[in-house]
């Protein structure tokens, strides 16, 4: 089980959802980087459920620097964050055992870990292990604000309604819309927030559940970040982004639309601008030949329905044998959607933070 990601920022992620509590730890980060406890807090916030949108499990979230940070500022060795589970009820779980949910690690990490997984609640392959992520990626995410890059998700489509793009081509609104966002508890770009929590609501009423799409950009990133081939910009994202459970497609750019495009239309054209190279569109979404191209990198993800719904599904009896029918109870999302946009932007931010570290070396980010 590998639980660790990068090469010059290294994130590892430790803990089960319904253990004592989720570690993360950044190894590689320079020295002397200001670490702000009240923006942690802050981010650890925006994943965090919040009403009759979300599960009803509430977690605190009070998180714990352990190592690596004096007197505010990284001392350069092994950061730690520990964040404790509080808000667990393991007896929900206690008949789901050997009965495997339908869409979810379950019966994937029995075979894996030869029945040795914890399963209650998902174990390690729960979401509530991404607090990990929000909080270690917060730390990585104000350090880039001061090095003039900015990051921020938005909910692009939920259940049929759409959200308006983020306006790439222009540099002072996109960074305004990513403000914009970062702000918000439910992050969209137009007047779509209350048609889309119709939606969960409805799906929520029916024992059901939604997905969606969301779309990242990052601004500010110089070019010439990344490497061809097998260490590519875009390839070290995707990698990170699916790691989150519940993503099931990542385009960059324009995308699949791309398919359908001639070439004349598909090209982004160089131009001059104050003797900055940009492009006069951005259908590759930042990046050429798996590097930085100057241009803001922007991605779409698509997150599926939860699989958690109280409705019947069909799945099987890995103790007793034979078939068996499924309705699970206990506290989850109708849609996790909203909660996700952090949990991206996060991961992202420590994709960002690591390429950068190799191109220009640890220190860049102090």
């Amino acid at each position: 089980m590998k639980n660790s990601i990068g090469a010059g920022l290294i994130l590892t992620l430790s803990g089960e959802s319904h253990g004592d509590m989720i570690c993360a730890v950044l190894d590689g980060l320079a020295p002397g980087i200001a670490v702000d406890e009240d923006f942690i807090a802050s981010q650890l916030s925006r994943r965090r459920p919040s009403g009759p949108l979300d599960t009803a499990r509430r977690e605190k979230d009070d998180f714990r620097i352990v190592s690596g940070v004096f007197e505010g500022h990284t001392t350069g060795a092994p950061l730690t964050i520990l964040i404790p589970n509080g808000d667990v009820r393991s007896s929900d779980y206690d008949r789901f055992h050997g009965l495997p949910r339908p869409s979810h690690a379950d019966y994937a990490a029995h075979v894996r870990y030869a029945g040795y997984e914890d399963w209650r609640g998902g174990g390690h392959f729960s979401g509530r292990i991404t607090v990990g992520i929000v909080a270690a990626g917060a730390i990585v995410l104000k350090a880039l604000e001061r090095k003039g890059i900015r990051i921020g998700t938005h909910i692009l489509e939920l259940s049929g309604i759409r959200d308006r793009d983020f306006e790439v081509l222009d540099d002072g609104i996109l960074g305004e819309q990513i403000k914009s966002v970062n702000a918000m508890d439910f992050p969209v770009l137009s007047d779509v927030r209350g048609a889309m929590e119709e939606k969960i609501l409805g799906a929520k009423a029916d024992g059901d559940s939604v997905g969606g799409i969301v779309q990242t950009a990052v601004s500010g990133l110089p070019a010439g970040v990344g490497d061809p081939w097998f260490d590519s910009l875009e390839g070290a994202i995707a990698n990170a982004v699916f790691s989150i459970g519940g993503i099931k497609g990542v385009e960059f750019g324009s995308g699949f639309a791309l398919a359908g495009m001639r070439g004349s239309e598909a090209a982004d054209e160089f131009f001059l601008e104050d003797d900055t190279v940009r492009t006069s569109s951005n259908h590759n979404g930042g990046i050429n030949g798996g590097i930085s191209n100057g241009m803001p990198v922007v991605f779409n993800a698509a997150v599926k329905p939860t699989p958690s719904i109280s409705r019947p599904l069909g799945t099987v009896d890995l103790i007793g044998g034979g078939p068996a029918v499924l309705k699970v109870s206990g506290r989850h999302d109708p849609a996790i959607v909203r909660r996700i946009c952090i949990v991206i932007s996060s991961m992202t931010a420590i994709v960002i933070g690591d390429r950068l570290s190799l191109r220009f070396g640890t220190d860049y980010l102090r």
